[in-house]
């Protein structure tokens, strides 16, 4: 690690990265196999908010909830797991997965392939150039040959109500960090983070309520995705209000409970509050006043990654509002280091090559996201609404879960659907929503169909095994045949 107070005034390498979260990692990865020196930048911790509190603590909370739901829809096992979760052991595997927000095992790769790491603050101060603030204070100036890539993500967004500073809520960093389940539990959203947590609290024993402003859980997928997550959630003791807004939160003694106050009338007290309502990007802080851009924005790319109006800058990643997903903004960084890569080698760019090595493609038709509830819901490319509102003439196929043979051995009283998404005028997937314990894994079929624009007279040919769950794919091509 580079001590930012003891080191020339100017440094320069070839690609500043600034953020260490999994996208900038990737960025200087690639970088660096390139032969390019690379500077890294972080604030935080070597790894980013999918590290700490994103995915691996999520999933590590979510993993024995929804083992355990599968468990006791099996005959045999079923007597066995009918008690409580050991909350202390869920949590402490948590801690694990987390690295116990410890990032000296990160920290050490980027050193390993060769990365320079800054700790402090990165700030654009104009073309090519980043400063970094220390927490002492101290500072240092990189300057890039090639490329700065912006890696910095997105932070929680809490709404500006009455009392809300004052109540202390949670974001999702509260919320998959906490030492302990909380007694009542208010969510406000119902979208990801929202049914994901509220399985998750539900489970190791609070009291939940999810106040949702729209009409259903989850509203970017198929709606039948949210009405089965919805029954679930109710069924396990969840409270899900929908058509409500909050007017005001109050919380009068620090260790006290908290009011919600609604838009209705209504009132909701609980001992804890998360807003998951959305992301904002962490650009306000970046310095892009300095050259010409709007602090707090956005960032607007090309399929390289690079930003709109400059031939030095990438945003990559969340930044970019593309794709909000870890897996997504792995995918691009890999594009933008190659870019980068050959740019600085002054290789020629095929830039309306759709399959090439540098265009990120896949963030417009076929990204896959994995919802892990009980059941879990996956979807990848576009739903049926987002289909017709794009002018697409299509038709939707869908096929109950349940009467494939391998949901019947996979689980008594399984519970799911499955839809694809049809070009009517080329055959092929623009989408596919799968509902439905175990189906999570089922989803990269589902992925490499859509982005490969795979035929539907081809995908005859890939049979699923038997018996399975991925029958369904069968099942779906048998009723699109009629």
């Amino acid at each position: 690690m580079t001590d930012a107070g003891k080191i020339p005034e100017y440094s320069p390498y070839d690609v500043v990265v600034v953020g260490a979260g999994p996208v900038g990692e990737n960025v200087a990865d690639r970088a660096r196999a390139a032969g390019l020196s690379t500077a890294v930048v972080e604030s935080e911790l070597i790894g980013g908010e999918c590290s700490y509190w994103a995915c691996m603590p999520s999933k590590a909370l979510l993993r024995p909830v929804v083992a355990r739901a599968d468990a006791r829809r099996v005959p045999g096992l079923s007597a066995a797991v009918q008690g409580p979760l050991d909350v202390r052991a869920v949590l402490a595997h948590r801690d694990d997965e987390a690295s116990h927000w410890k990032d000296d095992g990160q920290l050490a790769w980027l050193e390993d392939i060769g990365a320079d790491v800054f700790r402090g603050t990165g700030r654009l101060t104009g073309p090519r150039e980043v400063s970094v603030t220390t927490a002492d204070g101290t500072g240092h100036r990189l300057t890039a040959r090639h490329a700065v890539a912006v890696c910095t993500g997105t932070r929680a967004v809490v709404p500006d109500l009455p009392g809300v500073a004052d109540a202390r809520p949670w974001t999702s960093r509260e919320a998959t960090s906490a030492k302990e389940a909380p007694g009542r539990l208010v969510i406000v959203g119902g979208g990801v983070v929202g049914v994901e947590m509220a399985t998750v609290w539900q489970a190791l024993g609070s009291e939940v309520t999810l106040l949702i402003r729209g009409k259903g859980l989850l509203p970017k997928m198929e709606p039948f995705a949210g009405q089965l997550v919805a029954e679930a959630l109710t069924e396990a003791g969840a409270t899900i209000r929908t058509g409500v807004s909050v007017t005001a939160v109050h919380r009068p003694a620090p260790d006290g409970p908290v009011t919600v106050e609604l838009d209705d009338g209504g009132r909701v007290e609980a001992d804890e509050i998360l807003f998951a309502t959305g992301r904002a990007p962490r650009t306000d802080d970046l310095g892009l006043e300095t050259i010409g851009l709007e602090p707090g924005s956005w960032l607007t790319v090309d399929d390289s990654c690079r930003v709109e109006g400059t031939d030095w800058l990438y945003a990559v990643g969340d930044v970019n509002h593309r794709a909000l997903l870890t897996h997504q903004g792995k995918y691009q960084a890999r594009i933008a280091g190659a870019a980068i890569a050959a740019r600085a080698q002054r290789v020629p760019l095929l830039e309306t090559d759709r399959w090439g090595a540098h265009a990120a493609t896949a963030d417009h038709a076929a990204v896959p996201q994995v919802v892990f509830t009980d059941p879990e819901a996956a979807s990848v490319g576009l739903t049926l609404a987002e289909a017709e509102r794009t002018g697409h003439r299509v038709r939707a196929v869908d096929h109950d879960l349940a009467a494939v043979a391998g949901s019947g051995l996979y689980a008594d009283g399984y519970r799911g659907r499955a839809r694809m998404i049809v070009d009517l005028d080329r055959e092929i997937l623009l989408g596919v929503t799968f509902v439905g314990p175990g189906i999570g894994e089922l989803l990269h079929s589902a992925t490499v169909a859509v982005a490969g624009e795979v035929p539907i007279d081809r995908l005859w040919h890939a049979v699923p095994a038997y018996p399975t769950i991925s029958e369904v794919w069968l099942r779906l091509l048998e009723a699109y045949r009629g």
